[in-house]
């Protein structure tokens, strides 16, 4: 049977290893949730003239990885799915108190568009800063993790591809875990 075939029971039992590697991936996600970073219009967060303050990955966007995604429309489906989950969710909830759910989802949309290949463009803040004062934890990034693999599930993205997607997101964990 095909990894993205495999009965979610028995994806569950990989997600530990996934979820490490996921978890500092999403650290990306969360720089979003800083008030300064997601409530702020994306203008006022990086300078006329100032490039994307996105992270570029060592390597270039897998080919197709924005379009295995479902493109900008699959991207915001899955950022919605995540957002929705992570406020929800009573583990991490919390850390999104002071953060707007839409400008979150509309950062996050916009970061993942970038980093998969697509033409779009962040303009949020850099994942330092947007982290410095949040206490996140690497247990927190695990949660967001499993949360987005949920989403990722829910809109049908195969494993490989999420594995691509992660693959990408993992470097920028140094600049996010805040407590270690």
């Amino acid at each position: 049977m095909p990894i993205h075939a495999t009965p979610r029971s028995a994806l569950l039992s990989c997600r530990a290893p996934r979820a490490a590697a996921l978890a500092l991936a999403l650290a990306a996600a969360l720089a979003t949730a800083l008030p300064a970073a997601a409530q702020q219009p994306a203008a006022a967060a990086t300078p006329p003239g100032a490039a994307a303050s996105v992270a570029v990955p060592a390597t270039a966007a897998p080919e197709g990885l924005y379009d295995a995604l479902g493109g900008k429309p699959g991207i915001a489906r899955i950022m919605n799915g995540l957002v929705d989950r992570a406020f929800k969710d009573e583990r991490i909830g919390p850390l999104f108190k002071e953060t707007k759910p839409q400008a979150l989802k509309d950062s996050l949309t916009d970061q993942i568009c970038v980093l998969s290949g697509g033409p779009c463009r962040y303009e949020g803040a850099d994942m330092k800063s947007a982290h410095a004062d949040l206490p996140i934890r690497k247990r927190d990034f695990n949660v967001l993790v499993e949360l987005l693999q949920d989403s990722m599930d829910e809109q049908g993205i195969a494993f490989t591809q999420q594995s691509r997607l992660l693959a990408l997101l993992a470097p920028m964990h140094r600049d996010i875990i805040t407590v270690r």
